[in-house]
């Protein structure tokens, strides 16, 4: 009979998808309408269309868009953020 070992969760590598969570929420609440938060999960097609909106709108719909994305990243959990934006690619809100 082996002797089971107990988990120590306490030191385990934390995953990196915690810390773009939050550095994306971030940006795109404080620099939504560069759409920097967009090219930080990968989707440039996404980021260039909020560049090009931001140009047109004067900053207005992006401004805005930006909060709204950035509050949705912050109050997932880090598996729900992974799994909807960088497993299930899903480029907007």
């Amino acid at each position: 009979m082996e002797a089971t070992k107990p988990t120590e969760d306490w030191n385990k590598q934390q995953s990196p998808q915690s810390n773009q969570k939050v550095a994306c929420g971030i940006l795109a609440i404080l620099l939504g309408p560069l759409g920097i938060h967009k090219f930080i999960l990968g989707y440039t097609t996404e980021g260039i269309i909020t560049l090009v909106l931001t140009l047109v709108t004067c900053g207005i719909v992006t401004s805005i868009l930006g909060i709204i994305e950035g509050i949705i990243y912050l109050t997932k959990s880090d598996e729900e953020f992974y799994q909807t934006y960088q497993v299930g690619k899903k480029g907007w809100l």
